[in-house]
């Protein structure tokens, strides 16, 4: 399952990209490919228990271990 906070777009608004980019809603930021890999669940990962930014959105109580909100992690 694709994570429903992932998102394709092929502008940022003022510029326009010639191809599709990943962007994080809950970020409200554009990641990288290999971030993007994590969203769409590839390569045996799964964002709701590999992704700290999908966790702390989502369950503040089930975070990565070691996670420190206070910080910006």
């Amino acid at each position: 399952m694709v994570c429903p906070h992932l998102d394709y777009r092929d502008s940022d608004g003022e510029q326009a990209f010639d191809h599709e980019r990943p962007y994080c809603e809950v970020q409200a930021a554009f990641v990288s490919p290999m971030e993007a890999d994590l969203c769409r669940d590839r390569h045996q990962f799964h964002h709701e228990t590999h992704c700290a930014v999908y966790q702390r959105y989502h369950a503040a109580d089930e975070l990565v271990p070691g996670l420190d909100l206070e910080n910006g992690d």
